[in-house]
């Protein structure tokens, strides 16, 4: 593995941690220290931080998944599962804008990324992902 896989491992490991610990602590803690996902100017607590995953010629990593209608949809919005040295575990997300406010919705599908095909990581806002 090379050392950008490396780095880019490690800050998906912190990614999963986060979300790991957002649903044990109690969410109003406004310390320097907090454990949880998104801003301290709100009691919401986020679990999730969606992430695109870039190839090395700059496109999105994007994977398909069958939508509650049986119809194939493509997504390259992720929520981090599991991280290993050289993979991540994802959950694909459905991304949903409705007046101009931004969600994402399970999927209930699951993929395998090799961390060797992956050059950059965009983290999106922190959002609240249902059955998880």
């Amino acid at each position: 593995m090379n050392n950008l896989n490396n780095c880019i491992a490690k800050i998906l490991n912190v990614i999963n941690v986060l979300q790991n610990n957002a649903d044990k602590i109690d969410c109003p803690d406004n310390t320097c220290t907090k454990p949880f996902l998104g801003p301290t100017t709100n009691v919401i607590c986020f679990n999730t931080r969606p992430i695109m995953l870039y190839r090395c010629d700059n496109n999105p990593v994007t994977l398909n998944y069958t939508d509650t209608n049986g119809n194939n949809q493509t997504t390259d919005i992720f929520r981090v599962q599991n991280v290993s040295d050289d993979s991540v575990g994802v959950l694909l997300l459905a991304e949903n804008t409705v007046d101009g406010v931004t969600t994402y919705t399970n999927t209930n599908t699951f993929a395998t990324i090799n961390l060797g095909c992956v050059c950059a990581i965009r983290c999106l806002a922190d959002s609240i992902v249902d059955n998880i």
